[in-house]
């Protein structure tokens, strides 16, 4: 996760001024990691920090806050009573308007503890410098007092091929985690619900097959369309296009029958293979919010295990 940009522009837009804390540095155990942010206004809030005393008291502090930057470390266990046992060095900051304009918007870099002054220190230019050599963002860091923060923009486009049931309750799941960039297509626009997620892109197409090739090869696709007819022509279309993963809703004697129809459009069964029906876990049941839950712990999974992947080839 980085500095959500979009989210915290969408809060001063809507209060006018915004008290952002975020976790910038952790000794030992915490209950969230360093970049977890969340936003404090007079009379509310939004995401999360860990929750319990430690968000607690951040909370009242942020709304005491009139202006500035607060930098300051809390130990879990003696000063706050909580069990996680580290300590947490806290950054709140206010934002409004003219603030926001200030912003970069890919690397968010500025001193935050008392002393530091305006020349960006030499470890704080290694490290943008050794993010660029390898094609990677930093992560979140406190570095000799300046707090370097990447903006957070979604990585991992996904499409989601219905909105009957099964698809609204995949996109209420899906839709607040912060990596998937959600494109939502289906046969009409009165298929969709009046209120659709920030950060959800809804498509009316009365083919939708047609839009498969403006999707990215890297995309990840959930079909789940109100019609056996209609999630064929998407698999042949996929499988024409190219995906990361493509899944598709239905029953071993529906998987049976869309395989035999796949190799009869000219498939190879390799290539069909790359296709998983069914999707989520059987065992939790029909229920369209169990299904999501199951894609989803699905699709996180997969998205895990690729990272690791990663760690270890780098």
């Amino acid at each position: 996760m980085g500095f959500d940009l979009e989210g915290l522009t969408a809060a001063v837009e809507a209060r006018g001024r915004v008290t952002r804390v975020v976790i910038a540095d952790i000794r030992g155990s915490s209950p969230r990691e360093v970049g977890a942010a969340m936003l404090v206004w007079k009379d509310g809030q939004s995401g999360t920090i860990g929750g319990g005393t430690l968000e607690f008291e951040a909370a009242i502090a942020a709304r005491k806050q009139v202006q500035g930057t607060v930098l300051g470390s809390h130990a879990l266990g003696p000063d706050l009573g909580q069990c996680c046992g580290g300590v947490v060095t806290l950054l709140s900051e206010v934002y409004d308007a003219s603030r926001l304009a200030a912003l970069d918007d890919e690397i968010v870099l500025r001193p935050v503890k008392t002393g530091a002054d305006g020349a960006t220190p030499l470890a704080v230019k290694r490290l943008l410098a050794n993010a660029r050599g390898q094609g990677l963002r930093p992560q979140p860091q406190l570095v000799d007092g300046w707090m370097v923060e990447p903006v957070h923009h979604p990585e991992v486009p996904l499409w989601i091929w219905g909105a009957g049931h099964v698809g609204r309750a995949l996109v209420d799941v899906l839709s607040p985690l912060p990596d998937f960039s959600i494109t939502w297509v289906d046969t009409a626009a009165e298929r969709f619900p009046s209120d659709i997620p920030k950060g959800v892109t809804s498509v009316p197409a009365v083919d939708p097959a047609l839009l498969v090739p403006h999707a990215p090869v890297k995309a990840q696709h959930l079909v789940l369309t109100y019609s056996h007819t209609l999630d064929l022509a998407l698999c042949h279309s996929l499988l024409g296009h190219g995906f990361a993963f493509a899944g598709l809703i239905g029953s071993a004697t529906k998987w049976a029958r869309f395989r035999s129809r796949l190799a009869a459009l000219g498939h190879s069964a390799e290539q069909i293979s790359r296709i998983t029906c069914p999707i989520g876990d059987p065992a939790l049941g029909k229920h369209p919010q169990m299904i999501a839950v199951g894609v989803a712990a699905q699709l996180l999974r997969r998205d895990m295990a690729k990272e690791m992947k990663k760690d270890h080839s780098a």
